[in-house]
């Protein structure tokens, strides 16, 4: 069974496994002050344009929203997020656990609007009984895999100063977002567009491992003191650091970035080119085709991914994504069943002819 069900399902890249063997002997400095770790910081600030940002590695992306909310917020200020936001649907409540509100707002397509911010923060008359909205959190891309325009994200950030919020962008995939073909934002504009936001190598080559960029320096101190609380401080800081260093090499991240989204474009292309049709118009790795309930229970005797909304006795949408790993004769395999299958029902015997012209 080939799965395309998530984009961290192989355990990474081979120049990435292959740099940490070839450290794995070397004795270094503990909790991310080795020469590694500033390298690979190094790296990624000269690619992102990031000046001073403070820049540090977490272990996953959960555990990273996790740590810069907690840092950044006091107990009675709130996020607000798109409803269909990853820290409201996928973390398992961490950040309310943690004592923090988060407050939805409906998406459009996975997106925050800034109507939907300007009305949260409408004056009240009873704000001392309420929480304070102070963090906006967004991802790019959308967990439906859209993606915000430069000037959507202008708009964005010019809001929350409006309001004196922070804006605050998780990049799990920002490397799909990226190396879409269909994005005005470059790497270098990420650190002008929000206050902080952390760089995806889980889902994009690496074993494991983010990077948050802190750009605002208002968020910077006792950051590695919210870390340690959070059991997030490795004493083996090379670890993670090594694998950004090898993808930020030769611009591995971007080329492998660049394969996921390739591979999923012509998924796409030839579901749409046989009448499929896109529960969503997504132009990075994910997918959310519509497809026939018969053809899906048909693919998944031979293929993973998930069933995601039910659309109808008849139809449902499904989740189907590519990775920096993905093989394109799986995709290729996966269209010739389903295209088949399209065929051989759209295909009449000559007793069905006449049975459908007696009738």
């Amino acid at each position: 069974m080939y799965s395309f069900k998530d984009d961290y399902a192989e355990l990474g890249h081979e120049k990435v496994l292959t740099d940490l063997i070839k450290i794995s002997r070397e004795q270094m400095l503990g909790y991310g002050k080795d020469c590694v770790s500033i390298q690979a910081k190094e790296l990624i600030s000269n690619r992102f344009g990031l000046g001073n940002a403070d820049i540090h590695f977490l272990a996953g992306g959960t555990q990273t929203n996790l740590v810069f909310i907690d840092a950044t917020l006091r107990k009675f200020e709130a996020v607000i997020a798109p409803d269909s936001g990853h820290i409201c649907v996928m973390e398992a409540g961490a950040i309310e656990r943690n004592g923090n509100k988060i407050i939805t707002a409906p998406n459009c397509d996975g997106k925050l609007r800034v109507q939907v911010i300007e009305r949260i923060c409408k004056p009240s008359p009873l704000h001392e009984h309420m929480v304070s909205p102070k963090l906006v959190y967004i991802s790019q891309p959308t967990e439906k895999g859209t993606l915000y325009s430069k000037q959507e994200l202008v708009e964005l950030y010019e809001t929350c100063k409006k309001f004196d919020l922070y804006l605050y962008v998780d990049g799990a995939r920002l490397g799909a977002a990226l190396a879409s073909h269909n994005t005005d934002i470059a790497p270098e504009d990420m650190a002008i567009l929000c206050d902080a936001f952390y760089i995806g190598g889980t889902k994009n080559g690496s074993p494991l491992g983010e990077a948050l960029c802190i750009i605002n320096d208002d968020l910077k101190p006792h950051f590695r003191k919210y870390k340690k609380q959070h059991g997030a401080l490795l004493a083996k800081g090379a670890l993670i650091a090594s694998c950004f260093k090898s993808l930020f090499e030769n611009d591995l991240f971007f080329e492998l970035a660049t394969h996921a989204n390739k591979t999923a474009r012509k998924l796409c292309d030839a579901l749409i080119a046989h009448g499929f049709s896109m529960r969503v118009d997504s132009p990075t790795n994910q997918l959310f085709p519509i497809l026939p309930n018969d053809k899906i229970a048909e693919l998944q005797k031979h293929f993973e991914f998930y069933p995601w909304e039910t659309l109808d006795n008849n139809t449902s949408v499904v989740r189907l994504i590519c990775s920096w790993a993905t093989d394109e004769a799986q995709v290729d395999k996966f269209i010739k069943m389903l295209i088949t299958a399209q065929q051989e029902e759209l295909t009449l015997k000559p007793s069905d002819l006449y049975s459908a012209y007696i009738k």
